[in-house]
């Protein structure tokens, strides 16, 4: 998959590491985790994981409700969005989601879902 990423400019977990805050980037990977607590005011937050590491999204209200059965279902997901950097903390403010889990064929993957 990396080479059909890589064709679509789609950056790794370990990319993000050496690029600026505030950079428009694409990522994709597997979802291991989704979280929407209710004290977050309607922010869903998912983790992906590709083959160098972990991506923390955040899914803003309004893009999870234009996007909510790919937010919800996907186990597979590209996201385009803004890479924010504060010290440590890196994550990817979420602007599109794409459901890329038919690339999985008949790989098996199970996320664990806070909501």
């Amino acid at each position: 998959m990396r080479e059909q990423f890589a064709a679509a400019h789609i950056v790794t977990a370990a990319d993000l590491r050496d690029l600026p805050h505030g950079r428009v980037v694409r990522v994709a990977g597997i979802v291991t985790a989704r979280q929407r607590p209710q004290s977050a005011a309607g922010v869903m937050f998912i983790t992906l994981e590709d083959e160098t590491g972990f991506v923390n999204l955040i899914v803003w209200e309004r893009v999870w409700s234009r996007a909510r059965r790919i937010a919800s279902g996907s186990r597979l997901l590209e996201v385009h969005g803004m890479l924010q950097k504060e010290g440590l903390v890196t994550h990817v403010v979420a602007q599109k989601l794409v459901d890329r889990t038919r690339m999985l064929g008949t790989l098996m993957t199970q996320s664990r879902d806070f909501r």
